[in-house]
């Protein structure tokens, strides 16, 4: 087995680019979901998150002249991941935004990095942890910490199962970064579409079951468009850049997003909901870079190999 930094690719700078990005359609995803789950219950707005994010990729994908016809043992991959990906962290996450705010989710959900080096480095062949990893996981992990401030701390007791509802969803993340490696030999738009697509193939049936779609209520117009910009932005579209960053830089390094996520459901709450920013979010947020910059490792290399 080869060491981590010989084997883990480095990200460019445009790979970065597309990382905040993506931390901007997941944060977004975050904010459509609370106002989804007033209305409707979880696997609903589930379904109808993959459902119509499934409708639209793959209508893009016959655009684009390229085949969903992959074989049965890559459809059932998708099955997998579809299962990891999607069904568990998003129902465990809008149930749990039933009963918690849609920002300590997302502060909650920055937990995947931590659980994705661990998963990696037990379950993995070439994404083995070193120290300088370890220690930027454990930087953003205070800088989230620092985020959440100590309102959300003192509130644990009184929320613990949605809580652990949303680390349970930061775990399946992490399992599905790993599980997610195989796709890399597929174009983006293929694996995107596949796995929402089998997502959505699992939960019709649990909402037939459970939720009834003649029994739900006719959605309002701010639902109506919360629903679309979780398929179209917060899934489609993410995931199309998540398995592009995936392919290219490695599943450890995509699930750095995730602790992008609560500084840009921080700054699009001060930008468009009016919410002002307090001195711990500015100091979480350099946290957060500090352990950006440890796992990337790339400053480090640099510095180790300047000529004196």
């Amino acid at each position: 087995m080869s060491s981590s930094s010989a084997s883990q690719p480095a990200m460019d700078f445009s790979d970065w680019l597309l990382l905040l990005l993506l931390s901007l359609l997941w944060g977004g995803a975050f904010f459509f979901g609370k106002i989804a789950v007033t209305e409707w219950p979880p696997l609903a707005v589930v379904l109808a998150r993959v459902g119509m994010a499934a409708a639209a990729l793959l209508l893009v994908v016959r655009l684009s002249g390229l085949s969903m016809r992959v074989g049965g043992r890559m459809w059932l991959a998708f099955f997998g991941m579809g299962l990891l990906n999607n069904l568990i962290p998003f129902g465990l996450i809008f149930w749990g935004q039933t009963q918690i705010a849609s920002g300590l989710a997302s502060i909650i959900n920055a937990t995947t990095p931590l659980f994705g080096v661990v998963v990696a480095h037990v379950f993995g062949q070439d994404e083995k942890a070193t120290g300088l990893k370890l220690a930027g996981v454990g930087a953003g992990i205070v800088g989230v910490a620092i985020l959440m401030g100590p309102d959300a701390v003192g509130g644990l007791s009184g929320a613990l199962l949605p809580q652990l509802a949303c680390l349970a969803a930061a775990l399946s993340y992490a399992f599905a970064g790993l599980y997610g490696r195989r796709f890399r030999g597929l174009p983006p738009l293929v694996t995107a579409a596949g796995q929402v697509s089998a997502t959505t193939l699992m939960t019709i049936p649990l909402v037939m079951a459970f939720h009834p779609p003649w029994q739900l209520p006719a959605p309002s117009a701010k639902v109506v468009f919360s629903l679309i910009g979780l398929a179209l932005l917060s899934t489609a579209l993410a995931y199309v850049i998540f398995f592009r960053i995936m392919r290219r830089a490695g599943g450890t390094n995509v699930m750095l997003v995730t602790f992008l996520i609560p500084v840009s459901a921080i700054l699009l709450g001060s930008a468009f909901l009016g919410e002002a920013l307090q001195p711990r979010h500015f100091l979480g947020m350099m946290a957060i870079a500090a352990g950006l910059a440890l796992i990337d490792g790339r400053l480090f290399r640099m510095a180790r190999t300047r000529p004196a």
